[in-house]
């Protein structure tokens, strides 16, 4: 792979990590789903999800909750590709979440976090699909999402 692909490949990958955020920040993650292979893996602390229905499911219960204002941005974002059709990206998490209805209180991000995603490109969905995200927290404070 040479630069120029490897900037449209990078570039791609982080066109999906842009709107998966999106909808999961705008839209409840209702298409959260199709960001995943079919046998992908979400780990983050305690959550475990595998299988892209169990991840869909995680944002619609998410939604069931009620109320929630949360906004993830992601930043220095570096991907590397093994030349047979799969990459491993790096990037940070910033979240702020809180419950409620906005405008809502300001603070420091809720949630600091280390990823590390693995993606195999898809031929018939002409895509990247995320096999594994894997986000370890490096920085937790606020109003944390309970899981229980």
């Amino acid at each position: 792979m040479n630069r120029r692909e490897r900037a449209i490949a990078t570039a791609e990958l982080q066109m999906g990590l842009a709107d998966f955020w999106h909808d999961v920040d705008t839209n409840w993650g209702r298409r959260a789903g199709e960001y995943y292979a079919p046998e992908a893996v979400y780990a983050s602390g305690k959550l475990l999800l595998e299988g892209r229905e169990a991840i869909q499911n995680f944002y619609s219960w998410r939604e069931a909750r009620g109320a929630r204002v949360a906004v993830h941005a992601f930043s220095n974002f570096r991907a590397e590709f093994d030349g047979q059709g799969g990459a491993t990206a790096h990037w940070y998490m910033l979240l702020w979440g809180a419950d409620g209805e906005a405008p809502l209180e300001s603070s420091a991000p809720t949630r600091i976090s280390r990823a590390t995603e693995t993606f195999r490109w898809d031929e018939a969905e002409g895509r990247w699909l995320c096999t594994r995200r894997e986000l370890v927290n490096l920085f937790r404070g606020g109003e944390q999402l309970n899981f229980s």
